[in-house]
């Protein structure tokens, strides 16, 4: 069994089930005992004729065998039958439910944890959690109270039958058994420290996976097949060599558990044979005796098993308890509360930030405004911070107090759902789901189809999508690598656009098109969000010219927040920009 702040609350919640269970235990333990006094009569009735049962003497015939050996036998076999399903529905039924419902608070949790946990936790490792680790869990609290239950009634009825026959016998065979418990303990630390290297193998083997499948094109087009196959060689053979060590303490476990057992039923052999000769006992209680012995294996084989799956569940909960425990960096404030309906204006005052566990400020000293409906672009040399500033408008990041205010309101005051609700993002990395274009552009909820198809024209993208052999029902493949780049911002800006919100913000998002759909979509924009506010990231100065103003940020630094004329003119570092930028152009048009 498991103990532990995430899993106890499952005991109380699923304990009718448990409780069932636990009946249906004890009634199975309580006829599996009468079997061996079955065997002690027919054995006697083999020898003697005649057997004593209950303070009488029958002859052993052919009605004594069936009334009182074979139909017990078949209602004890009966019942045994209708309460091993009755349990196993309980106990296993119970626990597939723990596990489902702790799947869902660790995925609940996932989605709520800020983006700096997932840069220091890779999606093989949390994957493993959400695969070897819950199933591990899961066994340990259905397995685990079976086996708990059964060695304490199983084992407790059988010790009291046992006593009462004979109680120096049963001490006898009861110190291989303390050995054993001794032996389990002790082995049990080393295996929780396995386990563990168990799991963090196999999450590093995940990762490796994971990553290599994500960037396969990228291994093929550098012809390093080889070499990542090299690399995965060498994580398996850990991953091989820790379950080697597990596996080797797990059957080291096992044999001593055989080796003790047999070497009980020695003893029981030995001194019970003295008893039988002595007249203590005759040959039907010795097999009776035998028989008792046998049904105490498993209680003595499942306090094994529970060490060993303890050590197990242990391991694997504690794996999951950091992920459920983990903290939310980004979150409410006390002083939150709803200011409605947000229109766009953004303004930054004299806003200083660094990333967590960085060594150097990302911006420093930020201030500009954006007024309501006005459509403003970021430009600025790639790591000078663009998108870290839009992330911060996202409340990505925490934000520092007084320095960012969304319609004059301090951002930290305004609950983050509604600061996001307010905002439609199209980021960098333009990710598309393993879905239909239609459910992808659909994906804020928000939209019918003929608006699907009105926002794929605002975003260029409707022609391509109408050539796809099945259109907007056209299936995407993984990240949608099944289009091009440009098709996949295209479509992530229809996404955005549908939403409908009052602030849109585009980050690089339409470096992988020509210039002509460049202007069409721009074009667009301007005209179907007339009143909106509009933030476009860009590299390239003419993508946001004519823009109402430009934002030129270097090196974590605003050095100017104006019209592209103005900034020409009064900004030197944009004006070396732009002029540069002027004679790529001019440069790549003459090698043309």
């Amino acid at each position: 069994m498991l103990f532990g702040k995430h899993i106890n609350r499952y005991y109380f919640k699923y304990g009718w089930m448990l409780l069932i269970g636990i009946v249906a235990l004890v009634v199975i333990d309580y006829f599996q005992l009468i079997i061996p006094e079955l065997y002690r009569m027919v054995v006697n009735g083999m020898n003697s004729g005649e057997v004593l049962t209950g303070g009488e003497v029958f002859a052993f015939d052919m009605d004594f065998l069936l009334m009182r050996i074979c139909l017990p036998l078949i209602i004890i076999i009966l019942v045994m039958v209708f309460g091993r399903f009755l349990w196993r529905i309980c106990f296993f039924g119970s626990a597939i439910k723990v596990e489902t419902d702790i799947r869902e608070k660790m995925f609940d949790r996932c989605k709520n944890l800020s983006q700096q946990y997932y840069q220091v936790n890779k999606v093989g490792n949390l994957m493993s959690l959400f695969t070897n680790d819950l199933e591990t869990v899961q066994d340990c609290f259905g397995m685990g109270i079976l086996s708990l239950m059964d060695a304490a009634v199983l084992g407790g009825m059988t010790l009291f039958k046992m006593w009462k026959m004979d109680f120096r016998l049963t001490l006898l065979s009861l110190i291989p058994m303390a050995l054993l418990l001794f032996g389990g303990i002790v082995i049990s630390k080393y295996m929780i420290k396995k386990w563990e290297s168990r799991q963090a193998a196999f999450s590093d083997l995940s990762d490796f996976s994971q990553e290599s499948f994500s960037g396969i094109s990228v291994i093929k087009a550098f012809v390093k097949e080889f070499k990542e196959l090299l690399a995965f060689r060498v994580l398996n053979k850990r991953n091989e060599d820790v379950n080697v060590e597990y596996t080797k303490l797990s059957t080291l476990l096992t044999v001593a558990v055989t080796l003790l057992v047999e070497s009980v039923i020695c003893i029981i052999l030995g001194f019970g044979g003295y008893l039988v000769f002595e007249g203590a006992f005759d040959a039907g209680e010795l097999v009776e005796f035998i028989g008792y012995f046998t049904t105490l294996v498993w209680p003595v084989m499942a306090v094994s098993q529970l060490i060993e799956m303890t050590s197990r569940g242990r391991a694997s909960l504690n794996r999951i308890s950091e992920l459920l425990d983990a903290k939310q960096d980004v979150a409410d404030g006390a002083e939150v509360a709803s200011v409605g309906e947000l229109f766009g204006k953004i303004e930054f005052k004299n806003l200083t930030f660094r990333y967590p566990a960085a060594a150097y400020n990302a911006l420093e000293n930020v201030s500009f405004v954006i007024e309501r409906g006005q459509s403003v672009g970021l430009v600025g040399r790639a790591g000078s911070g663009k998108t870290t500033i839009v992330d911060l408008i996202l409340r990505t990041y925490n934000v520092p107090d007084g320095t960012l205010f969304i319609d004059g309101c301090d951002v930290n005051k305004i609950p983050i759902r509604d600061v996001r609700e307010a905002v439609a993002y199209v980021p960098q990395d333009n990710f598309l789901f393993s879905d239909t274009i239609l459910n992808n552009i659909c994906f804020s909820g928000e939209g019918s189809t003929e608006e699907a198809e009105a926002v794929a024209r605002l975003a260029d993208v409707h022609d391509n999508i109408a050539q796809f052999k099945d259109g907007y029902q056209t299936m995407l493949g993984e990240r949608g690598v099944t289009v091009s780049g440009g098709q996949k911002q295209r479509i992530s800006i229809a996404r955005a656009l549908i939403k409908k919100s009052k602030i849109l913000i585009l980050d690089d998002s339409v470096s992988a098109v020509d210039t002509k759909t460049e202007r069409n979509i721009l074009q667009n924009l301007k005209t179907a969000r007339e009143g909106a506010t509009t933030i476009l990231i860009a590299h390239r100065i003419s993508t946001v010219e004519n823009l109402d103003k430009i934002i030129f940020v270097d090196e974590g630094r605003v050095l100017g927040c104006d019209t592209h004329e103005n900034l020409y003119k009064n900004c030197p570092d944009y004006k070396k920009m732009v002029d540069l930028q002027r004679l790529e152009d001019e440069g790549r048009g003459a090698d043309a």
